[in-house]
């Protein structure tokens, strides 16, 4: 007699980006409501990536006006700090290391945005 095991596809995936978007609301809130450092202005939090073992998240953020350097110091500085407020919120036996990156895909797109406006522009006036 031979026993067929069948293996059910695992939910891993689908949880991590669970826990990546919770991650992100939680950031969001925590360093709005409680950081106070200087170098951290208006951020955005625009992406978080999680390993599969959770040990790392690796968090994108945008800036709405400040320096990205002193931003991304004050941030990485305040990861500790960080990374206990979310095990109070998050209910999962890991909480991850956190990591800040500046995002600058905001800018590429408005760099984008000028270079279009600008060539459709020359090109109305050539056809003029």
């Amino acid at each position: 007699m031979t026993v067929k095991t069948v293996h059910k596809k695992s939910s891993t995936p689908n949880r991590s980006f669970k826990v990546a978007d919770q991650i992100q609301r939680d950031l969001t809130e925590l360093i709005a409501r409680e950081l106070k450092d200087p170098r951290v202005g208006m951020v955005t939090i625009q992406a978080v990536e999680v390993t599969p073992d959770y040990a790392h998240a690796k968090v994108f953020f945008s800036l709405l006006s400040g320096n990205a350097e002193e931003c991304t110091q004050g941030l990485n500085q305040a990861a500790g700090f960080l990374r206990a407020g979310l095990f109070k919120r998050l209910h999962i036996h890991t909480v991850p290391t956190l990591h800040f990156v500046f995002d600058r895909t905001s800018e590429r797109a408005a760099d984008m945005n000028a270079l279009i406006a600008q060539a459709v522009a020359s090109r109305s006036k050539n056809e003029d």
